[in-house]
């Protein structure tokens, strides 16, 4: 029983299956650089308030120090049989510093000690996250700028639509991204809160000092209110929240990517060395990294509703169940970590197919709607010239020919107000030239929308995140 921070209360020992049960070490064990941090500033502020000695106060920091050192180092192995993290450091610490370290835990709670933890961890691996999105981010513009005048027909409901170029399409995806940076760096002012000294629920009576420990961890703030400091979890929700949006931005683009990747499109060749193949088809080249970002995005999906069902039952404050929320919380931010590079070196290592794709934008008749534009400027009823326009491609399609491969008779008949101007209303590159307004696939257009997305890029400055 001496073993357990809590055992005086109890005449008995726990069961050997409540032991289990409840025992948290083998996800929580990946906290105690952070759980030692916590300790350290908790320590340095009972000294100096005078609630501990200065003496022992030191003694519980080099004590500290060298359970960081020996468990980084390998020197000492985490026990699985403790019951969490937090009691494994506290029994180490005591066992060589002696009643030092059983000073260590005055004045606190393993519920704010927990929250503490948490909230550190999540904000290094926030950082994480945000510095290889980052990265992914500035490939995706990189590529943009290279291919953007690579004509590539645009989709609405999968079916060919207008002419574009391919900068203008990646750059979309570099919107989605850089908005799922954006509230990665929300999340963090947000959520910059220190619970350490909320207590159990109810602060503490000793004269603790919570603006320094939260200003020695690095949190903006002290979290004000103690009932909500131990017992809210909206940060590790709002976190994974932002995670699962992120993950189904990189599941559409994964989408597309196996699609173009197919022998029917042939869009994009995946390079070998981010591509698998079949054990039993000698041919095949897979798109794997693409498919397994589409599964995993459900993982953080599923991470997510995890969180949300275990919350919304929940009173204050905290309550065994808050327990639950790191092994959701760390299988989101492990999934996206190992997504991200591979996905940005796929991305880096495709190699475009760019007369396939152009080929697809004639042969898709993705030049209609400028016919038709033509006829009203020449003075027709867009619904006159949209109906007339709707039988030549159906002439088109009969004969397999593009709009611009009629002769200028042919088109004459269809209506009397065309004349030889109409080619070059008819080429591609004109086409996506003239669409050069703010937000346009021009490449002048696609040039200008790349050169903002770098400037907010940077001026988010991700590596704030920690």
């Amino acid at each position: 029983m001496e073993d357990k921070l809590w055992a005086g209360r109890f005449s008995k020992e726990t069961a050997a299956a409540v032991d289990r049960y409840n025992r948290s070490i083998a996800y929580d064990s990946r906290m105690y650089p952070e759980d030692i941090a916590g300790s350290m500033a908790h320590a340095a502020m009972l000294a100096r308030q005078g609630v501990i000695s200065a003496e022992d106060g030191q003694a519980i920091r080099h004590g500290l120090e060298s359970i960081l050192k020996d468990l980084d180092s390998g020197a000492l192995t985490i026990d699985p049989e403790a019951e969490d993290i937090h009691t494994f450091i506290e029994a180490e610490l005591t066992r060589r510093i002696h009643d030092a370290g059983k000073r260590l835990h005055t004045g606190r709670s393993r519920n704010d000690q927990v929250a503490t933890d948490f909230k550190l961890y999540l904000k290094h691996r926030t950082a994480e996250i945000g510095s290889l999105l980052a990265d992914l981010i500035r490939e995706t513009l990189d590529q943009a700028q290279k291919e953007c005048r690579t004509i590539l027909p645009g989709y609405t409901h999968l079916q060919r639509a207008q002419p574009i170029t391919l900068g203008h399409h990646l750059c979309a995806y570099a919107h989605m991204l850089l908005r799922d940076l954006w509230r990665l760096q929300d999340w963090k002012q947000r959520n910059d809160s220190c619970p350490l000294g909320a207590g159990a629920l109810a602060t503490s009576t000793y004269p603790i000092d919570r603006e320094m420990t939260a200003r020695e961890l690095g949190f903006a703030r002290v979290a004000t209110n103690s009932l909500d400091a131990v017992g809210d979890r909206d940060y590790a929700v709002e976190l994974v929240s932002d995670l699962a949006m992120l993950m189904l931005h990189l599941s559409r683009w994964s989408e597309e990517m196996i699609l173009w990747s197919s022998q029917e499109f042939h869009f994009v060749e995946l390079d070998d060395a981010y591509s698998t193949g079949s054990s039993i088809m000698p041919q095949k080249k897979n798109p794997d990294v693409a498919e397994l970002t589409r599964g995993k995005s459900a993982r953080v999906i599923g991470s997510l509703n995890t969180l949300m069902v275990m919350l919304k039952g929940l009173p204050l404050a905290y309550n065994k169940d808050l327990q639950e929320d790191k092994e959701a919380t760390f299988d989101a931010l492990d999934t996206v970590a190992a997504c991200l590079p591979a996905f940005t070196g796929m991305l880096a290592t495709a190699g475009w197919q760019r007369e396939t794709m152009r080929a697809a934008a004639a042969r898709g008749f993705t030049n209609a709607t400028d016919l038709a534009d033509y006829l009203v400027k020449k003075g027709l009823p867009f619904r006159d010239a949209h109906h007339i326009v709707g039988h030549l491609v159906a002439v088109c399609s009969s004969r397999r020919c593009g709009l611009e491969d009629l002769s200028l008779e042919e088109l004459q008949e269809a209506c009397g107000l065309i004349a030889d101007d109409v080619y070059p209303a008819l080429d591609l590159n004109q086409l996506v030239e003239k669409r050069n307004l703010p937000g346009g696939p021009a490449p002048a257009a696609v040039m200008a929308d790349i050169q903002v997305l770098s400037q907010r890029l940077e001026a988010l400055q991700f590596s704030a995140l920690n």
